[in-house]
């Protein structure tokens, strides 16, 4: 029985021990299930809607004051002093007399019970000296740390109400005051102001005196509330008037007590009389916001201990008014129930970390994007870092977004005119007779020499590919080759005739064709350069060609000599003699007669007025044959 029972003992203690094993091992999966699906959902943030959209959110309403310090000008108790309190039964005033003393804890009355837990049963109060009659004033600093939207103050008293005082705030921690509010039962004596102002939409930040709250009854227990928008035209459109919001704002609240109120028995003899009046509050009461400009939902402690907003939305700031860095492509704007207005990064590539804003640039999309990278990295270069900087070209294998986007051009220092390629292709701007991407060979046509200027020169050249029309337009017969001859190199260039650019109607009649035409590539053949060229129009009524592409072909010794100066990508007034080139398929030819202007609005106008004239005959016979 015994070994029984220890077996027995055994088995259940195995059995046990592999149950908490098994239940262990489900906990952990189903908390790892739980932890998986809980990360994969999105966090509850009260600046986010369901769909991970921005949206309007404000802190929780608080007291600001409760726990803050309150600093006060007068305080009884030090050294001790008499005070006392007044009642009323029937038509007589009883008056009970105590000590005030700081160094006695239940005879202290400290500022630091203005914003302590208010309790009904075991009331508090801040006591001020006893007959501190006007002009001698008393103050109570109140510093809320941070800024708040205020909605209301509130001044619970345990004497009776003070006949004149006034509500200051401050927005800049204390430098300057602005008024709230005077209560006074003489506001113009007073304060100025008169008893009946109104507030109107033009000084909607104006503070106003009123005669309510400045009665001496209750003698004690009375109450003054204060409300910051209560009477403001646009306080139900609060969320879009910035005065308002400005008005409502405050860093610091000073109230200050002006006069006391008395029964005119202050000048009596009675022993107690001054002794009972003086200021007494229970507490001090501030509602409102942190003010987060409706970028966050809650205010924390930052590292220094000062209560700054959790901002959202991209905002920073302790009060979420700004843009947090980057984040500069739209201007930074207070949340509204109707827009969030979160601000925007700036497009960058991943080619910049920084970013200024730039309203005109942002006006001119439509309010869509004012964001302006700055330093671009990688070598690129633009608004966006959006293309490749000088000396630099663009790499079609590369995302825009790569850190090697941009390939540097790596143009020949002697076989290149400059060190700019072209920023598609990569293409450098090559010398004649240079030829290659980077310009760093020489033609099959040219040989190489020692030169930094002319590191390429003509080898040989041969007859001109071209040959003469006779009157019926028939070709003459030509031999297909001639005996080579030497370079060009003894050949010197003439300087371009200041008549090549000049045109009247009598050098229009003469001449064959008369054409507008942009240059679009330069090749090579022989001693002839020729162009491609787009024709757009056509001035002379006699030209057998279409608009379109075609050539031009023009005499490499020209070319050379930049008689007639042709480049790519421009557009230029074209007046010339017809020759068909030997062997190719049509085309116009251009040499040091052709009249080559670059394209101007005023030279349109003028060659269409030589074609009316010559459609109405104004060209004579004579000009016509010396076309021919």
């Amino acid at each position: 029985m015994k070994v029984k029972f220890k077996y027995s003992l055994q088995s259940l203690f195995r059995n046990y021990f592999v149950y908490v094993l098994l239940w262990f091992v489900m906990y952990v999966k189903v908390t790892a299930q739980f932890n998986m699906f809980s990360v994969q959902d999105p966090p509850d943030d009260p600046c986010y809607d369901e769909r991970g959209e921005s949206k309007m959110c404000i802190p929780d309403f608080v007291n600001a004051a409760f726990g803050q310090e309150v600093v006060a000008s007068s305080t009884c108790g030090s050294p001790p002093s008499r005070y006392c309190q007044s009642t009323r039964e029937k038509d007589r005033v009883i008056r009970n007399c105590f000590i005030c003393d700081a160094k006695h804890p239940k005879r202290m009355h400290p500022p630091s019970y203005l914003t302590d837990l208010n309790n009904a049963n075991d009331l508090t109060c801040w006591m001020s000296n006893t007959y501190l009659q006007y002009p001698q004033n008393v103050t109570l600093k109140l510093a809320l740390n941070k800024k708040y939207e205020l909605t209301y103050i509130s001044l619970q008293f345990c004497s009776s109400r003070p006949e004149s005082m006034g509500i200051f705030k401050s927005m800049d921690y204390g430098k300057t005051w602005i008024p709230f509010q005077y209560y006074s039962s003489s506001c113009k004596k007073m304060f100025g102001k008169s008893p009946k102002g109104v507030v109107s939409r033009s000084n909607e930040q104006e503070a106003l005196c009123t005669e309510q709250y400045s009665s001496i009854e209750p003698l004690n227990g009375a109450r003054v509330a204060f409300s910051t928008l209560e009477g403001r035209p646009s306080a139900y459109d609060f969320e879009n008037n910035a005065i308002l919001q400005d008005w409502v704002t405050a860093t610091d609240i000073m109230i200050v007590f002006n006069r006391l109120n008395t029964y005119n028995d202050e000048n009596e003899d009675d022993d107690g009389v001054r002794e009972s009046y003086y200021y007494a509050m229970s507490d001090l009461a501030v509602g409102g916001r942190c003010k987060c400009n409706g970028h966050a939902s809650k205010c924390v402690k930052n590292r220094a201990g000062n209560y700054v907003c959790e901002c959202r939305h991209n905002t920073a700031g302790n009060d979420c008014e700004k843009c947090k860095p980057f984040h500069f492509d739209r201007p930074w704007a207070r949340a509204t129930s109707a827009d969030a207005n979160a601000c925007v990064a700036c497009n960058c590539n991943l080619h910049a970390r920084r970013c200024h804003f730039n309203r005109e640039l942002y006006l001119l999309s439509g309010q869509k994007s004012g964001g302006v990278c700055l330093r671009c990295k990688h070598n690129t270069a633009g608004r966006f870092c959006h293309y490749c900087r000088e000396g630099y070209y663009r790499d079609p294998t590369k995302t825009l977004t790569d850190r090697r986007a941009c390939k540097a051009c790596n143009c020949h220092p002697v076989g290149a005119l400059g060190k700019i390629c072209n920023q598609t292709s990569g293409q450098c701007p090559c010398k004649d007779g240079v030829i290659g991407r980077t310009c760093n060979r020489c033609h099959s046509d040219y040989d190489q020499t020692a030169s930094l200027i002319q590191p390429c020169i003509i080898a040989t050249t041969t007859a001109p590919p071209f040959i003469n029309t006779t009157t019926d337009g028939a070709p003459t017969k030509r031999p297909k080759t001639t005996p080579p001859v030497k370079t060009q190199k003894k050949d010197k260039c003439s300087k371009c005739r200041k008549k090549q650019k000049r045109l009247n109607l009598r050098k229009f009649c003469r001449r064959d064709y008369a054409i507008q035409a942009s240059i679009l590539s330069r090749k090579t053949e022989g001693e002839w350069v020729k162009y491609t060229i787009n024709v757009i129009s056509i001035y002379k009524r006699n030209s057998q060609q279409k608009r379109g592409e075609t050539f031009l072909w023009v005499p490499k010794r020209d070319v050379k000599c930049k008689c007639p100066k042709l480049r790519q990508g421009r557009r230029y007034f074209l007046i010339g003699r017809m020759r068909n080139p030997y062997g190719k398929p049509g085309g116009y030819i251009a040499d040091k007669s052709t009249v080559v202007i670059r394209h101007r609005e005023r030279w349109h106008k003028r060659i269409r007025l030589f074609t009316r004239k010559e459609r109405r005959g104004k060209c004579n016979s004579s000009d016509r044959r010396k076309r021919t």
